[in-house]
């Protein structure tokens, strides 16, 4: 078995070792048993993928908490971005309409403000293996979660989850833009972070 695990998903009825509220769903980690409820999973792994009791072992959920309500689209345009002169460029939108809050977000049942964002890959074979990696943690909610606007300060929105994407096709890192050799590795590692490989 590898060193990272995943939860499975519906280990029946019991009490939460985090939030000790009894008789909830539960998920039990697979590398030590550790049982926690899917809000207290989907609030904890939101930020961090070590398992709450041992600290030892990575845990990947099976499952975020990005909104429900979500697409993802993407398009190839002819145009390339600095650094990837002979390639096009993948276009990657993502929408997330307003909503309502569910039990693993920071304050369920209260209105979120939606978003849609665009990201540039270089669309060279790297490129396409990241926006593979990509749509699958995209699938497992696990690229935007609910939170506080690092930029505007507005709360209860869709953000970033920890995956850092280009969103200027121009201006370097600074500028969330290319030319910038290592971006496409450092994106590989933190999916990887997130199980995602």
């Amino acid at each position: 078995m590898s060193n990272i695990d995943s939860i499975s998903q519906d280990d029946g009825i019991g009490d939460c070792t985090i939030c000790a509220d009894d008789n909830v769903k539960l998920k039990k980690l697979l590398c030590c048993g550790f049982l926690i409820c899917e809000a207290c999973a989907g609030k904890h792994f939101a930020s961090n993928s070590k398992c709450p009791s041992c600290l030892k072992k990575a845990v990947v959920l099976v499952d975020g908490n990005q909104p429900r309500s979500s697409k993802m689209e993407y398009q190839v345009d002819s145009s390339p971005l600095p650094g990837y002169s002979s390639f096009g460029t993948i276009v990657i939108d993502y929408f997330f309409p307003d909503g309502i809050q569910e039990a693993e977000h920071p304050n369920p049942g209260k209105p979120y403000t939606g978003t849609m964002r665009r990201a540039y890959l270089p669309n060279n074979p790297e490129g396409r293996d990241v926006l593979d990696l990509l749509e699958k943690a995209f699938n497992k909610r696990l690229l935007f979660t609910i939170g506080t606007s690092h930029t505007t300060g507005q709360t209860d929105c869709v953000v970033w989850n920890d995956v850092h994407h280009k969103t200027s096709r121009t201006g370097g890192p600074t500028s969330y833009g290319y030319p910038d050799s290592d971006y496409l590795r450092r994106v590989k590692d933190e999916l990887a972070a997130k199980g995602i490989k």
